[in-house]
């Protein structure tokens, strides 16, 4: 039969389901087609099918084998039961059960294995699914396979892609919240205290007195928690439900006419009658749903546009670029600011039909078990070839998919448009999975004033016991005990953890809204204390006490090196080298005189040789603003830095995608290369590299840059880079290696075959792509240069270091850099005094070196250590406790070649061993972890972005800022802070000794010397101001601060809030109580109304005269308390008469009992507060 009389038919049936699989029957076919084949048409039909199921899960296996050992027995155990099962459904279709196609002729056999592939696709790939392969798989195992339009009963597996931020629901909120308050000893003490008073036999004056201030304490916390919360769902929601469009089969009268048009594409059909028919109905187009964030599945197909942010992880399959890049900012992910490269699968960018086509695919994509690592993905992409179809010969083509494949959620798309494949949703993401939820950092000063509170709560109750036992214990004493501890209850007062949070509130406000620090954002209210007692700082050292801004400084070349004042004779030489080369392509002949420069011209093309690898060797990526100007993108500062350098000698950088480079020579004319590999910079690996072919030539060259460390094993022998490198670093220059090898066709074929076997393997597999890369490129390169690069220093480092030191700040520098430049940093930030001995200790491997230098540096105290990460592990291994002591002794250490993990553990290790306070500092993703370990976190916004400020304490716009921070800001919170808090405890116990007094002198009976709105008014209305005006106070003026940071050193003693000056507030209280309780009986007047009267007012004006004796230095906040409280009281005397007798409280008696009680219990201590003052005068009073 001649090609024009083979008929045209759909490939698929019209009916489908939203999966896009065919429905096995179909019911309602208005137009049944007859099968009039003969039995034996219909056995050799069977026969045929039977084949071509075996073939094709034979073909699946094949496709899958590079998977794990389970599933490839899975395939091979099943394909006889596929096949049977497949042939069953074909077979009742072909004895003319209704389910028979609507175009008929099902005897074609390019349709009969279409239809098997249809149903092959929804069963066999729902049971090869590792979630439902219960029988061969653990539940635990995550990692899958989805095939293109998977069944929705396979989807409902993974976890929904739903953000949620919130902390709390409805059933959660009050149970987490009553929980986190009551955990705290004082939140705990009033409760208990509250619920007596239930109790009718405990029952002391008004309830209400007892439970307002918790109730109110309470409903502010819970208030601002479920507000907190409440944004957060808010923002939860907006996320959830922002749209996205999602490709979708078209619809059942559509599909015939899609098919149609694909035909060609598919088959591959050279007769033009047939590309007439197949072309008569116009291309639809994709068919796209808009779904909400929350909807999207995995298996779906996703179409992003430019600035979307991708909703979940998925794996990239076109882009709207031809050669099947895209960008992506990843800064909300990694905090790094620079554009990201990703890559589409070139099986799925290649498809002619565009996302038609792709959403029509016969695939699955197989991933592996979510993780965390955003810089790692195994899967690999298995596509069923169509080509063969009609010969039920389906030959998968498999390729493998790296982190340059995938598109993590949270990122967003800088430009362009993409279609990605949905592999990970909701909480099984990157993002969500490198969402860490670190542990909630309590002040130190918190925790001393909760260890003073149990000793109060002890007081309470031998106080109780006392004044029982000298009653003889008679009657229900234990019900007497009782009713004392709650009598006594204001010992511990509720207002104090009121009065302390209000305090950070205002500390945390002054601190942002100062001028001198500007973009000082806190991120922790609850810290501000611990900024006034730091005394170790760890710091990065990149991007934190230098700029990130590089600079080329230096290139060597062996026998010739080029400072910065000699760039232009670079240029000078490049010129000729370039001018020369094009001459020779022109074929003009030498001359004597050109002969004779031959020794220069040798040098001239040893330097385009090296200036040609540093144009070709790098990541960077040449973006065209909307002026015209170029912008290099890079995830890089230094390969940046190299490339403006290149430019500004000549060889410029144009053009960059995935798979070519142009650059523009001196002479203006252009350099075309292929990339044939590239091989990213990683911390691992040190270095990056990189195959490119000249498009002129066809030579092929591997070109490799990195740390002289690895290098030096990887480069031919020398007897000068050992030594560049040292006096390089010694300048404070970031040292670069160039290496360049060129490769034979053969020996690049050998290499390509060996490393696409590695890279389809999804166990190992970047050990056996980093074994071929080690095996067949990166053996005997030719060196070609070393480049020094300059990172300049932050402003002001130099004084801030010298401050932070002189206020008695050890300062540990933590980097990833080499020791010789972590050397030069320290020397020129005068981290290290200047004829201080530097002690160098590297590459230790056993432990008796160990010993050996920790014995060194115990007879050695003044030096400075600058030690590098492998023996710093092995320290910490063998002698962790050793190590520890001796090095937190010394006045500053550098620690190179740190890891992430390493700089976290050291500041672990010293708050565990000293005690003390640590605060560190950095600005970049890898200084995170270090900062989340310390009592105080800051960071820096950098070059390198926002991670490390958003994971902070605080965060600062540059390093020279955290003096004042320290110096001035941490100094007065600390102080304000253990003065409030004394002060409201001395306003506790003042109170409570008084009603001890009375008690005892009334037969020890439990009776409330204070009832109803007086104590409510004690603690508020009538002290509150005054007292919690103390969170202004200042002992020096901001200057004598900075000029003088050994105040610093004073404060971080601890001294302002300690047992000495507790027990000192406590005896103070005792007096003064029982003073005034004592006075005031002497003076008794008739009624017991007077009493409570002339104590009340006594204790209300002593409590304001002792704030006035505790201020240094007056606020016109403080003087405006003083009198608006006072006012009020005298005010409020006239709404009491319960409490107060109107006519005795203005007559003049009235007023000298209460001047005569009050000069007794202030005056003693105003005397003795004069003559320490000067007899032994503080630090701080001697400045002023």
């Amino acid at each position: 039969m001649s090609n024009p009389d083979i008929p045209l038919h759909t490939i698929a049936p019209k009916s489908r389901s939203r999966a896009g699989y065919a429905p096995l029957t179909d019911q309602h076919n208005d137009n049944p087609q007859v099968d009039d084949r003969t039995p034996e048409e219909t056995n050799m039909h069977t026969a045929a099918l039977r084949s071509a199921a075996t073939a094709r899960t034979t073909a699946r296996g094949f496709g899958r084998s590079k998977g794990k050992g389970k599933q490839r027995e899975q395939y091979a155990d099943e394909s006889d039961e596929e096949a049977a099962l497949l042939l069953g459904h074909v077979e009742r279709g072909a004895d003319g059960d209704p389910g028979g196609d609507d175009d008929g002729d099902i005897g074609s056999e390019g349709q009969s294995s279409t239809r098997l592939r249809r149903l092959e696709g929804s069963q066999v790939s729902r049971r090869s699914s590792p979630l439902s392969r219960a029988g061969s798989k653990g539940r635990g195992d995550k990692s899958r396979t989805i095939p293109f339009r998977p069944p929705e009963k396979l989807q409902s597996r993974f976890p929904p892609n739903i953000v949620r931020n919130q902390k709390y629901n409805i059933f959660t909120f009050f149970p987490v919240v009553l929980y986190e308050q009551f955990k705290f000893f004082f939140n705990l003490y009033f409760l208990l205290v509250a619920l007596s008073q239930f109790v009718p036999a405990l029952k002391i004056g008004f309830i209400i007195t007892y439970v307002a201030p918790l109730a109110f304490v309470l409903c502010v916390t819970m208030g601002k928690e479920a507000y907190d919360d409440y944004k957060r769902n808010l923002r939860d929601r907006e996320a959830n439900s922002q749209k996205y469009l999602i490709l979708v089969p078209p619809p059942p009268h559509k599909r015939a006419h899609v098919r149609s048009s694909e035909s060609t594409t598919l088959f591959d059909v050279a007769d033009p009658e047939l590309q007439g028919q197949s072309h008569s109905h116009p291309d639809p187009g994709p068919h796209t749903r808009s779904v909400p964030s929350s909807s999207l599945k995995v298996g779906d197909l996703v179409l992003l546009e430019k600035n979307d942010r991708v909703p979940s992880d998925m794996v990239l399959l076109r882009t709207s670029d031809p050669s099947g890049t895209c960008f992506i900012r990843t800064d909300q992910l990694d905090g790094e600011t620079d554009w990201k490269a990703r890559v589409a699968v070139s099986a799925t960018q290649g498809l002619k039909g565009g996302e038609r086509e792709v959403m029509m695919l016969e695939g699955e994509v197989y991933a592996d078990a979510p993780i965390k690592d955003i810089h790692n993905f195994i899967g690999t992409i298995t596509v069923h070839s169509t080509s063969d179809s009609t010969h039920g010969n389906f030959t998968p083509s498999v390729e493998p998919l790296s982190a340059e494949n995938m598109l993590w959620a949270n990122t967003v798309l800088a430009a362009g448009s993409a279609v990605g494949f949905v592999v990970y949703t909701g909480s099984e993401t990157r993002a969500v999975m490198n969402t860490s939820h670190p542990e909630t950092k309590v002040g130190l000063l918190d925790l001393e004033i909760n260890r003073l509170a149990k000793i109060l709560c002890a007081v309470t109750f031998a106080l109780s016991v006392v004044l029982v036992a000298l009653n003889g214990f008679r009657g229900l004493w234990y019900i007497y005990v009782f009713r004392f501890l709650i009598l006594f209850s204001s010992i511990i007062p509720i207002s104090l953890r009121v009065n302390l949070d209000m305090g950070k509130t205002v500390y945390a406000q002054q601190i942002m809204s100062d001028s001198e620090i500007p973009g000082t954002i806190v991120r922790t209210s609850t810290l501000p204390e611990e900024l006034g007692r730091i005394e170790y700082l760890l710091s990065d050292k990149t991007g934190t006490l230098t700029q990130n801004e590089m600079e080329m400084k230096k290139l060597h070349m062996g026998t010739i090196s080029y400072g910065y004042d000699s760039m232009d004779e670079v240029a000078h030489q490049l010129a000729m080298a370039f001018g020369a080369e094009q001459g020779a392509r022109s074929g003009s002949i030498a001359t004597g005189a050109q002969l004779a420069t031959r020794g220069r011209r040798d040098m001239s093309s040893r330097l385009r040789d090296v200036v040609l690898s540093l144009a070709l060797c790098h990541n960077v990526t040449p973006v065209p603003n909307d002026d015209g100007t170029i912008t290099y993108q890079a995830s890089s500062p230094d390969e940046v830095a190299i490339v403006k350098w290149t430019e500004s000698v000549g060889l410029t950088l144009i053009a960059r995608d995935r798979t070519s480079i142009t650059l523009q020579t001196p002479t203006g004319s252009s350099l075309n290369y292929d990339i044939l590999e590239l091989f990213p910079f990683t911390s691992e690996s040190k270095r990056m590299s990189i195959v490119v072919r000249e498009a002129h030539t066809g030579d092929i060259l591997f070109l490799q840059k990195g740390a002289d460390v690895v290098m030096a094993r990887i480069v031919l022998k020398n007897d000068w880079l050992e030594e560049e490198t040292g006096n390089m670093a010694r300048e404070g220059l970031r040292t670069l290696v160039v290496g360049r090898k060129r490769l034979t066709a053969q020996h690049y074929a050998a290499f390509k075959q060996r490393h696409h076997e590695a890279s389809v393997k999804t166990e190992g597999r970047n050990e056996a792509m980093a074994a071929a890369v080690s095996d067949y490129l990166e053996r005997d390169l030719e060196l070609l240069g070393l480049t020094g690069v300059e990172d300049k220093l932050q402003d002001e480092v130099k004084s801030s270091l010298e401050l932070l030191r002189n206020a008695g700040i050890k300062i540990w520098m933590l980097t990833g850099d080499k020791i010789e430049t972590a050397r030069c940093i320290a020397i020129s930030t005068k981290l290290v005094a200047r004829n201080q001995y530097i002690h160098e200790v590297a590459k230790l491997k056993t432990s008796d070196q160990v010993r050996d230098e920790l014995e060194f540096l115990q007879s050695k105290l003044d030096c400075c250590l600058v030690i590098d990460g492998e023996s710093l592990q092995l320290c910490l291994n063998l002698y962790k406790n050793e190590f520890i002591e001796i090095t937190t002794k010394l006045s500053a250490v550098v620690a190179c070649r740190c890891s992430p993990t390493q700089k976290a553990d050291v500041a672990r290790l010293i708050r565990q061993y000293t005690k003390k306070r640590v605060c560190c500092i950095g600005d970049g993703g890898n200084d995170v972890s270090m900062i989340q370990a310390a009592d105080v976190g800051v960071g820096i916004v950098g070059k390198e972005g926002k991670q490390a400020s958003l994971a902070a304490d605080f965060s600062v716009t540059q390093f020279s800022y955290l003096t004042k921070l320290l110096m001035w800001h941490g100094r007065n919170s600390y102080r304000r802070s253990a003065k409030l808090a004394q002060f409201v405890i001395h306003r506790g116990l003042i109170i409570s000794v008084m009603q001890a007094v009375f008690s005892a002198i009334f037969y020890f009976a439990p009776i409330a010397l204070y009832q109803g709105w007086l104590m409510i008014g004690y603690a508020t209305i009538y002290t509150m101001a005054p007292v919690f005006s103390l969170v202004l106070d200042t002992d020096v003026n901001e200057d004598l601060a900075l000029i003088y940071p050994e105040l610093y050193k004073e404060l971080t003693k601890g001294r302002a809030l300690s047992y000495k000056t507790f027990f000192q507030w406590l005896m103070i209280s005792v007096y003064q109580g029982a003073a005034i309780m004592l006075v005031s009986l002497v003076l008794f007047e008739t009624e017991f109304l007077n009493i409570v009267s002339i104590s009340f007012t006594s204790l209300v004006l002593n409590e304001l005269i002792m704030v006035a004796l505790e201020i240094t230095t007056w606020h016109t906040y403080m003087v405006i308390s003083e009198v608006v409280t006072l006012f009020f009281y005298v005010i409020s005397i006239a709404f009491l008469p319960e409490y107060f007798d109107l006519e005795f409280v203005v007559s003049t008696r009235f007023a000298w009992k209460v001047a005569v009680i009050v000069a007794i219990s202030a005056l003693p201590l105003y005397v003795i507060k004069l003559i320490r003052s000067r007899i032994t005068p503080t630090v701080s009073s001697k400045l002023l």
